[in-house]
């Protein structure tokens, strides 16, 4: 029997530096280009898209990553920006490239598409009697009034259109009860199905109240031929990955993910945890130059940081209750050559503060230092609190002013 290539952790951070563009040579010029190196950037959290960019760039400006993800481009045919806000892997919202849009909605979100809608009737129904009707006839008034004003938030439609007022209450007698609008299941059913699209936040770009505006539903695709163009996609930018990697990252079941990976033709490699998997193009990946050194300070649910479901060849595993809240959701990470190896938060007054959970060395500690001056010149006087708190990120923001490295 044919041993499989072997492929060491240490390989894999060094490719990881390159691919995820987390060193001063290799890091890009524009938004769309940390996008499509990494295939689509998390944005559950408004914050995120905008630190996982600048993270990545040259010369981060707020103005050119606004500007990509919500102006159209001057000069071409299309009318939507180069970067798209969808909801799709494990259905959450991601930024992806906006030619790249279709491909990932048919790939992860489209098979869901038909059931918001019967369920959204059902809650409206059970709730405040809704029938058919009504819901078709405050349906068109809100793309009647994007129409007309261009773009509108959750709270301006509801003012325009008496029903989207009216309350509801989500999981009733459950723990987690809750009450909404019903602009709420209204919103997300045209959202769901390309109708209307988030675009600029009410307030600042850590907002998460966004105005919508009118939209075109996303061309079709079959869902086989967009699953293998995506998880070719994603092999191609994080691997070598496991076959469960890539089911945990799109949210597949196990048959669409072996499916998908063997119709990319990537190349089984042995790897720590496993067997995993390389396009045919990367299998070189041992002859790879090491970039130079690289420190990087990238933000909560960073999509490097998520991008994987194992994780021990970039990250200590006696760090992860640290550094992820109870759900799953990593914090804001500081990274050297491919490997996590402390946390930093930023306090209200506008300091970073930042731990580090090993000691990498003093060159390290200069770049990290590099990187703090790089991210607050970045943010100037915004403040960004995570989405998700994790523990090491909440009691960094609470103290002191300081640098700590563990012992």
């Amino acid at each position: 029997m044919t041993a499989l290539p072997r492929i060491t952790a240490a390989q894999r951070r060094t490719r990881l530096v390159r691919r995820h563009l987390l060193a001063p040579s290799v890091r890009a010029k524009a938004p769309e280009a940390v996008a499509d190196a990494l295939v689509g950037l998390h944005a559950t959290d408004p914050a995120t898209v905008f630190l996982t960019a600048a993270a990545r760039m040259h010369a981060p400006t707020f103005n050119a990553i606004d500007a990509a993800l919500y102006d159209t481009p001057a000069g071409t045919p299309s009318d939507v920006p180069v970067l798209a806000r969808i909801r799709c892997m494990r259905r959450t919202m991601f930024v992806v490239p906006a030619h790249l849009a279709p491909t990932v909605h048919a790939a992860t979100a489209a098979a869901h598409t038909d059931r918001h809608r019967p369920h959204a009737l059902t809650q409206l129904h059970d709730a405040l009697g809704w029938t058919e009707h009504r819901y078709a006839t405050a349906e068109q008034a809100v793309l009647e009034v994007l129409a007309a004003r261009g773009a509108a938030t959750a709270a301006e439609l509801a003012d325009a259109i008496p029903d989207l007022r009216e309350g509801i209450v989500t999981f009733p007698g459950k723990p987690y009860q809750s009450r909404q609008r019903a602009s709420t299941p209204v919103l997300g059913v045209l959202a769901a199905e390309g109708r209307i699209r988030r675009t600029r936040p009410a307030g600042s770009w850590t907002s998460a109240q966004f105005r919508w505006a009118p939209a075109r539903p996303l061309p079709r695709m079959a869902a086989a031929e967009a699953k293998t163009e995506l998880a070719r996609r994603y092999v191609a930018a994080f691997g070598p990955v496991t076959a469960d990697d890539l089911k945990w990252w799109t949210g597949w079941t196990v048959t669409d993910t072996r499916k998908a990976l063997a119709a990319t033709g990537a190349q089984a490699v042995e790897l720590d945890e496993g067997t995993g998997y390389l396009l045919p193009e990367h299998l070189d990946i041992t002859t790879e130059d090491t970039p130079e050194p690289a420190a990087a300070l990238l933000p909560g649910l960073d999509p490097t940081a998520m991008g994987w479901r194992h994780r021990d060849w970039y990250l200590d595993p006696d760090h992860t209750k640290a550094l992820f809240d109870r759900n799953g959701n990593i914090g804001p990470t500081i990274w050297w050559n491919g490997r996590i190896v402390g946390a930093w938060a930023q306090q209200p007054q506008g300091h970073i503060n930042h731990h580090l959970l090993t000691d990498p060395g003093s060159q390290a500690r200069t770049a990290i230092a590099d990187e703090i001056g790089r991210l607050t010149t970045f943010l100037t006087d915004t403040r960004v609190t995570p989405c998700y708190r994790t523990p090491l990120e909440r009691r960094l923001s609470a103290a002191p002013s300081t640098t700590r490295t563990a012992n």
